[in-house]
């Protein structure tokens, strides 16, 4: 892998929102993936929370596009993304089983270029080459409340360590928790490892390697007795790639999870989050 992926995903992630009419707004957060459609050709698709798209009431939300203007500086330009046809109808694909939704989008060119490839996305695999557990640290975008990072709305990055055991493999264990703060307008949010450098534990005198990939998404945050225990749930990578292979063949087979492990979750819901910029 040689790109930094922390730069990259800052440019792909965008903020969802909808005006609902009232002075308020929902907000969520999703990101943008690179592949390659059935007829060869490449397709920008934008990943984000399934929820994220059913809280939102009307036809048409809006992507938080950015513009780099001729002097450096950035410009914040939302365009309208309509993501229900007339009749009301979905338009985006969600996985059957997991808060995972992906929609095919035309993108300005410099945001398709920023797309990130579909490879980045982790696989069981992945967590176990790499031998990921509890303590690894991991980072998160998104939009806490509707907040951008600045005026240019780009999305606020922070970190957080996995607080659950076992991580894989996904079947078994469909999400996992991560130590940090959720608001809602983070779901949807890419949730990542960077540059941690790590040695194949299949060849141990082997010079340690950066290592970045994409462990998933935030769709939750726990709590109880309506406390909020700043912990996050972030549903596996894996789901996503099933959820792009869904866009194509409704028909594709899903992972259906043993079990649930996680009990007192409530969505990192966007239908909260605040007003207007």
């Amino acid at each position: 892998m040689n790109m930094d992926l922390s730069v990259e995903l800052m440019h792909a992630t965008v903020q969802l929102e909808q005006p609902l009419g009232n002075g308020t707004r929902t907000v969520g957060t999703g990101f943008l993936i690179s592949e390659v459609a059935p007829d060869g050709r490449p397709r920008t698709i934008l990943v984000t929370a399934n929820h994220v798209f059913q809280q939102m009431p009307g036809q048409v939300a809006r992507i938080g596009y950015r513009v780099q203007n001729p002097d450096g500086s950035w410009s914040y330009s939302p365009q309208p993304l309509r993501i229900r046809d007339a009749g009301g109808h979905e338009l985006w694909t969600h996985h059957p089983a997991r808060d995972v939704a992906a929609i095919s989008i035309t993108a300005p060119a410099e945001f398709a270029k920023a797309a990130i490839p579909e490879n980045y996305l982790a696989s069981d695999d992945t967590f176990v080459k790499y031998q990921v557990e509890a303590g690894d640290e991991l980072m998160a975008l998104g939009f806490p409340r509707g907040l951008a990072a600045n005026q240019a709305g780009f999305p606020i990055l922070r970190s957080g360590r996995i607080a659950s055991y076992p991580v894989a493999p996904a079947k078994a264990f469909p999400t996992f928790l991560l130590d940090f703060s959720v608001f809602p307008g983070n779901s949807g949010g890419p949730v990542f490892m960077h540059n941690d450098a790590r040695r194949s534990p299949g060849d141990p005198a082997q010079s340690p390697q950066d290592v970045e990939f994409i462990a998933g998404l935030l769709t939750q945050q726990v709590e109880l007795n309506n406390e909020r225990l700043e912990i996050g749930i972030v549903t596996h990578a894996k789901y996503i790639r099933e959820t792009l292979t869904l866009i194509d063949d409704p028909r594709a087979p899903v992972t259906v999870a043993v079990v649930e492990p996680v009990t007192g979750a409530r969505a990192a819901s966007a239908e909260e989050a605040a007003t207007p910029r």
